[in-house]
């Protein structure tokens, strides 16, 4: 293999330069070097070795991008003359015809001033060696250029995936396709397509036509669409595994079929949230001939070793209450409802089998009995990936990428698939294979889908296939603002969409104030969004917390201008102009927001967001003149601050104000001077910041 030659010394060793870069995911091993090599109007590419189709179509997206970053035309076409050509491709072969978990998407990229040569085994190689090659592109006042570097890479686990959920809110074609760039842009490999829930079912099925017919409000794919994405992801090295879910999440198949149930229905799709109580009747032979040719069917239209059966959530309420499943599981000495599933899901692995797939579930169908080629995926946490490693089966984490909890890149950042404390021995550790981002849709539409989706996604991307010493969360985000800006060229809406939101909620109104406001507030995490914004899958997912972001973009920057000027004690000059000019921003916001609430009634909730941000701000302000001045606030002033901060933090119409640990820290500061003068900065600064990370008591709002 190709890996071995570019792999030489230390595995996962990276070799950086003191200058910053833009790549994203940061390769294994790289060195930056001197000299650059000129993109002209003369730029040319020359393939030696294997070349095909998909390789040509993607050395042509490639050139396609550089010229839109460059502003000129580039030639068309492969030059021939390979010692002439900018960039020197070589492939050694076509890899997979189908894109599968062994496919060697390793490479090696050397730029010096003459010539950019890029080596792989295979077309996936070069496609990720491609994407590297572009995050390369720079610019002056004169030219542009590619870096000279010395690059050797490879993933360092071979399942990159993202799961987009298109049963609660149906996702048009054009958007999964263009999702599937922004994956290729950040080298993740499988799309995990979840066709099937209680609220709806997404695919065409010819043999059972009541399943998409009756399950899905008439928003299904139909077979000659899923091969179209098929096709599109296969050009860009990327798998697609559908998801069907099975015994539980099951309304959807139900509508349709209701002989499958568990209770005689009538059923109705659900357009609620949350976890319902239809299941499949795993005691029936009808159910499972039906999903013999369901699943026959479907094995014929996805190319893909695995199809993914769910298996999630199911609570047996209907089990419990059948007489005759209580009978069928003591007749067969079933103890629980995990061991009737345990049995279904027995019966759906050897379905598979016969069609040529294995089976891949959520970690709920872990169980001694089934294939050990089944794979098991964790979105309970780390310690259930661990436990199937222990018993012998392979799996993949998607605990801590939950997208859709609206937890900030940072923290997706942290979370690895092998936890530092594992203690699972090196042929264990082989059996976890990486994991996958989760975008659930209850709470995005084909309008924001995008902006949830990246540019965190990112973050998870480069977990999955830059080494585990990679780890610097600054320079992820410092990189993730390129990269961001990168993925709009391939027409993701992430950034675009959202001053579209802020202009429908203003009627067309200056959108600047909504602007700076939700520079400081983040959707409420988890799933309290269903608990303070309740909403059906029919609402309109056009609301301020639709706009607002994960990663909150003042909020980081509050945080560092704190931290710098406290660190600059006891002069506290650091950071204080800036700090002053971004908190009297947000303490002078309630009159324009009000003024945008006289004319929008969409806006109810922002005046009293805007009202707390503006008290939170003041106190900070209160904070900075105590501090510039040395002089320390009287004891009562201490205890009012943080009652203001306490009551701006509380979360209101599912949106909450982040920047208050920062604040929290200024008050605190402000009151503890006198420490100052008997202490030494550092443990001063330390004091600071372990009260402010105290917990803050319940007030009454």
């Amino acid at each position: 293999m190709l890996l071995l030659c570019l792999m030489s010394g230390p595995a996962f060793t990276q070799m950086n330069s003191s200058t910053p870069h833009q790549l994203l995911p940061v390769p294994a091993r790289f060195e930056f070097r001197e000299g650059r090599l000129a993109v002209t109007k003369a730029f040319t590419v020359a393939v030696k070795g294997h070349q095909d189709e998909r390789l040509i179509a993607g050395i042509d997206r490639a050139m396609r991008r550089l010229e839109g970053r460059i502003a000129f035309e580039l030639p068309r076409g492969l030059a021939r003359d390979a010692a002439t050509a900018t960039l020197l491709i070589e492939c050694q072969g076509p890899g997979k015809k189908v894109p599968a978990i062994d496919e060697d998407e390793s490479y090696s990229l050397e730029v010096t001033d003459r010539q950019a040569a890029l080596k792989a085994a295979t077309v996936v190689g070069a496609l990720r060696g491609l994407e590297t090659l572009l995050q390369l592109l720079e610019s002056d006042r004169d030219q542009a250029f590619l870096r000279a570097a010395s690059i050797q890479d490879q993933p360092r686990f071979p399942w990159r995936g993202l799961m987009i959920d298109s049963s609660r809110h149906f996702q048009p074609l054009e958007i999964i396709k263009r999702n599937l760039d922004g994956m290729a842009a950040v080298k993740l490999n499988v799309l995990h397509w979840h066709l099937t829930d209680d609220q709806g079912f997404r695919v065409e099925s010819r043999k059972y036509p009541k399943l998409h017919l009756s399950g899905s409000d008439g928003n299904f794919y139909t077979q000659d669409q899923i091969r179209d994405v098929i096709a599109y992801a296969t050009a860009r090295g990327i798998r697609v595994i559908p998801e069907f879910d099975m015994p539980g999440h099951a309304t959807s198949w139900l509508v349709g079929h209701p002989e499958l149930g568990s209770a005689p229905g009538p059923y109705q799709i659900e357009r609620q949230p949350g976890i319902f109580d239809p299941a499949l009747d795993p005691t029936r032979e009808e159910v499972y001939k039906l999903l013999d040719g369901f699943l026959g069917e479907m094995a014929a239209l996805f190319p893909d070793d695995y199809i993914h059966i769910g298996g999630d959530e199911n609570e047996g309420k209907q089990w419990d209450s059948k007489p005759q499943i209580q009978a069928f599981k003591k007749a067969k000495g079933l103890k629980s409802n995990h061991e009737l599933q345990a049995y279904f899901n027995q019966r759906i692995a050897q379905i598979l089998k016969k069609h040529g797939r294995k089976m891949i579930g959520w970690d709920e169908i872990l169980h001694p009995d089934l294939p050990k080629d089944t794979v098991i995926q964790s979105w309970r946490g780390p310690a259930s990936l661990v436990e199937a490693a222990r018993k012998g089966f392979r799996g993949i984490l998607s605990a801590g990428y939950y997208l859709d909890l609206m937890h900030p890149a940072s923290a997706h950042y942290g979370a690895d698939p092998i936890a530092a404390d594992s203690g699972l021995n090196e042929q264990q550790l082989a059996l976890i294979l990486g994991g996958e981002a989760a975008m659930w849709s209850e709470y995005v539409s084909p309008e924001t889908i995008d902006s949830r989706l990246w540019p965190r996604t990112a973050a998870i991307a480069e977990r999955l296939w830059s080494p585990r010493s990679v780890t610097d969360t600054d320079d992820l985000y410092r990189r993730m603002a390129v990269i961001s800006q990168q993925l709009e060229e391939l027409g993701l809406t992430h950034q675009r969409n959202i001053p579209v939101l802020l202009r429908r909620l203003t009627g067309g109104g200056d959108i600047q104030p909504l602007r700076t406001l939700l520079a400081a507030v983040e959707p409420v995490k988890n799933y309290n969004r269903g608990r303070q914004h309740p909403t059906t899958m029919l609402s309109p997912l056009t609301s301020l917390v639709d706009a607002a972001q994960a990663d909150a973009p003042a909020a980081r920057r509050l945080a560092a201008l704190v931290d710098g000027l406290l660190s600059d004690a006891p002069g506290f000059q650091a950071n204080q102009a800036a700090l002053r000019a971004l908190l009297s921003e947000w303490r002078d916001l309630p009159p324009a927001i009000e003024s945008l609430h006289n004319r929008s009634a969409a806006l109810r909730d922002a005046d009293s967001l805007a009202r707390d941000l503006s008290a939170a701000a003041s106190a900070g302000l209160e904070a900075l003149s105590f501090l510039a001045g040395g002089t320390a606030p009287a004891p009562e002033w201490r205890e009012a601050k943080l009652a203001t901060l306490s009551q701006a933090a509380k979360p209101r119409d599912a949106l909450e104000i982040v920047i208050i640990p920062a604040l929290r820290q200024l008050v605190i500061a402000a009151a503890e001077l006198p420490q100052l003068r008997t202490s030494s900065p550092g443990d001063w600064l330390k004091r600071v910041k372990t009260l402010a990370a105290e917990k803050v008591p319940e007030t009454r709002r």
